[in-house]
């Protein structure tokens, strides 16, 4: 395992760099504690998982780490699964959402031998925190300003929502793409770079990345971003929307393409899926879980007045209700992923599914 440390042990170094090592962490406590919650729970973790860094981002003298932890199955054509929080620095309950989830299959691997046996079937790769410049600088964009959901080299087709779907005027303002054409910021191509190597080959991967945005209910949107006509693979977003409503007929999510509320540019989930898929017989299933802040906010409106407020619970008992209410859509991801044959939309019934998918989610844009 890679070593946790993001700093240099006091004992072995001088005494002028021990007290700018000991400024730094306490700029970590301060300003990102998930950080420092993250590398706890890793150090701790069974000998079976992985850590390792895939890139670090330079902020305010720190050297912060994109941390990425596999466990599960090392078979290359094991199904997966993918998740990722922090992408959005503003949204730190994606993250924490996200550690709650790890903590939970962390602590399973030491008693629950039924788990640990499903884990033998399937490969398990988590991304906790994607942009931890921004979240230590308490910023929707990277430290280049860029928002690392509008920086995919991937172009809106029809006419994107003014500002919200991806603007380059200037780094100052929200939505800023960067300059995607001459390369996706880092936190991206780390991103990047997990993908192309962990799901290409493999009969079925899902990838579940976690915000939180405006709206009344939670939701969970699947690609694309860009255009409003359906994906190649609805049929099977379908079939996967099936089989959690059976499984769960009261649970509170509302499943819908990106695009039936705003179009964007430079969408990563939106490139990510065209990339696999064109070179992949397998199927990739990319998915955004947004947490609907609008309620938190309604329960205690003098939120606004904080700027992490508009996208996080700040009240402990609401905050703790979201961290184990989304536990149960995670266990199922990896038990769909874990069992696709038995539910992935043979050929005979992709036809089907597919029509079923236009009618339910399309049939306004046809």
């Amino acid at each position: 395992m890679t070593e946790l440390r993001t700093l240099t042990p006091h004992a072995a170094i001088p005494s002028e760099q021990a007290t700018r090592d000991g400024r730094q962490r306490r700029l970590l406590r301060t300003f990102l504690p998930e950080m420092v919650q993250l590398e706890r729970l890793l150090a701790e973790a069974p000998r079976t998982v992985t850590t390792d860094v895939v890139e670090r981002i330079s902020v305010a003298e720190l050297s912060l780490p994109i941390y990425r932890v596999d466990l599960g199955s090392e078979r290359p054509d094991a199904p997966a699964i993918l998740l990722v929080g922090g992408v959005h620095g503003l949204e730190r309950i994606g993250s924490q959402v996200v550690m709650a989830w790890l903590a939970s299959v962390l602590a399973r691997l030491r008693w629950d031998e039924r788990f640990r046996q499903l884990l033998q079937t399937v490969r398990l790769t988590i991304l906790p925190i994607l942009n931890p410049g921004g979240m230590f600088l308490n910023q929707r964009s990277n430290p280049n300003g860029v928002d690392l959901m509008r920086n995919a080299p991937i172009v809106a087709q029809e006419r994107s929502a003014f500002m919200l779907g991806g603007q380059r005027i200037s780094s100052k303002l929200p939505w800023y793409i960067g300059d995607p054409e001459q390369g996706m910021e880092p936190e991206n191509r780390a991103l990047e770079a997990v993908i192309s190597k962990l799901i290409p080959g493999r009969p079925f991967s899902v990838a579940l990345d976690c915000h939180s945005g405006f709206g009344w209910k939670d939701q969970i949107w699947f690609p694309y971003a860009y255009r409003r006509r359906p994906m190649r693979r609805i049929a099977s977003v379908m079939a996967l929307k099936l089989i959690w409503e059976q499984t769960y007929p009261n649970h509170d999510y509302r499943f819908e393409p990106q695009s039936r509320h705003y179009l964007t540019h430079g969408d990563l989930w939106d490139y990510f899926y065209k990339q696999v898929n064109r070179n992949s017989a397998g199927v990739f299933l990319p998915l955004t879980l947004e947490m609907g802040s609008w309620r938190w906010i309604r329960k205690r409106p003098r939120q606004l007045l904080r700027l992490d407020g508009f996208f996080n619970p700040l009240v402990p008992h609401r905050h703790k209700r979201v961290l184990r209410s989304h536990l149960t859509w995670m266990d199922f991801l990896l038990s769909a992923a874990a069992s696709h044959e038995s539910w992935l939309p043979a050929r005979e019934e992709e036809s089907m599914l597919r029509e079923a998918a236009i009618m339910h989610w399309y049939r306004d844009s046809q």
